[in-house]
């Protein structure tokens, strides 16, 4: 495993994100955008605690049209928030249901957008509102006179591209689930339960250098659909397949591949679905280069599944984005259309029903380069491994 990367950003990538979103602002005459959500407010800031396993309290960052962004956030923050680059950090006494911080930032939002201003809030697919539904009300009433529009595309069109310090994080993650999917028959064996399975490879990934794994799912059994499932304590068997699908996190920076195994033997269906999901994915990245569409992929991968004899495919997509969240934009489906453009890190996710309650995926994650795609999970095997 290769050196981990620096751990956070430099002043300058903050500088470079808000320089950005301000720019897109300005075109689209908005005075200020509102930001509540983790990523959001982390991309902007370099916020980062778990403290947000916890829903009562709100928080929220203004990006102004010029100058940094104001954080507007519960007291209990302001020493964390204190040591990134902000310094106009304003706080209240949070929690106070009456009033959990709607008056300061209605006063912030006057302050930086103005009466009759504009402010940005994003409100399309993959984004959400991380207040109560009756303090955005009051909000609204106390900033009446300001007017709030959809600023999706300008949080999407900058979280969409990396820079080069964010790809060495996702890099260095995939290489950490790597090295732990190639570990597999020498941790697991049949006669675990899936509980004790699921358990020693988290533990597995966190000895090899992950922060967290507050993604994993998984399967065990002769064939299985719910591909999305918690452990249970089913036995494993000789015959049996699994299948571990892991969100593994360095840095706040996600991976998102999975890997199939069978214990001590496949049957020829499992084999064969195997190499068509695998062949599926190898189309994908034959094909992928800046200017195509996700549309485009979906349809070279499909084209390989249906040949290959697909029943189905319920998982709705072959793959999306991937970054601070283990799913992020863009979507690879027949009508998403999102223009491939250089600096996106994606997942490529071809899967099929082989034979009835039976699914096989397969999912690799890469950067997309000017010539073409880098993988930063290491290439698994066209052959479906075998657990002695």
């Amino acid at each position: 495993m290769s050196d981990a990367p620096p751990r956070g950003f430099p002043v300058g990538e903050y500088e470079r994100r808000t320089s950005a979103a301000q720019a897109m602002l300005a075109e689209r005459r908005l005075d200020a955008l509102l930001l509540c959500t983790e990523p959001e407010v982390r991309y902007f800031t370099g916020f980062h605690t778990p403290f947000w396993q916890s829903p009562t309290r709100p928080w929220f960052v203004v990006v102004p049209l010029e100058g940094p962004p104001i954080a507007v956030i519960p007291g209990i923050g302001a020493p964390a928030m204190g040591e990134t680059w902000i310094r106009d950090i304003r706080t209240w006494p949070a929690p106070r249901p009456d009033n959990d911080g709607v008056s300061l930032l209605a006063s912030t939002l006057h302050e930086v957008a103005g009466t009759e201003g504009r402010v940005g809030v994003p409100m399309g697919h993959e984004t959400h509102l991380r207040m109560p539904l009756a303090d955005w009300d009051d909000l609204q009433e106390a900033t009446i006179d300001v007017a709030y529009h959809d600023a999706t595309e300008v949080v999407r069109s900058l979280r969409m591209h990396k820079s080069e310090i964010e790809i060495a994080k996702t890099a260095h993650v995939c290489g950490i689930v790597s090295d732990a999917f190639e570990g597999i028959p020498d941790l697991l064996s049949a006669g675990m339960t899936e509980r004790e399975a699921f358990g020693a490879f988290r533990i597995d990934l966190l000895r090899r250098g992950a922060d967290d794994v507050p993604y994993l799912v998984g399967a065990t059994g002769p064939g299985f659909v719910d591909v999305i499932r918690q452990p249970s304590d089913r036995v494993i068997g000789e015959g049996d397949l699994l299948m571990f699908d892991t969100g593994t996190v360095f840095d706040g920076y996600f991976s998102d591949f999975d890997r199939y195994y069978a214990f001590g033997s496949a049957d020829d269906g499992a084999r064969r679905a195997h190499e068509t999901v695998w062949d599926a994915t190898e189309a994908g990245l034959s094909m992928l280069r800046p200017g195509v569409t996700t549309s485009d992929l979906w349809a070279a991968m499909a084209e390989v599944l249906d040949a290959g004899g697909s029943l189905g495919n319920d998982v709705g997509r072959l793959g999306h984005g991937l970054g601070m969240q283990v799913t992020e934009w863009p979507s690879n489906t027949y009508d998403d259309d999102t223009v491939i453009t250089e600096g996106m890190v994606l997942t490529l996710e071809p899967g099929l029903v082989w034979a009835p309650g039976c699914m096989m995926l397969h999912e690799e994650n890469l950067v997309v380069r000017e010539d073409g795609p880098e993988l930063l999970s290491r290439r698994a095997p066209r052959e479906l491994p075998i657990i002695a």
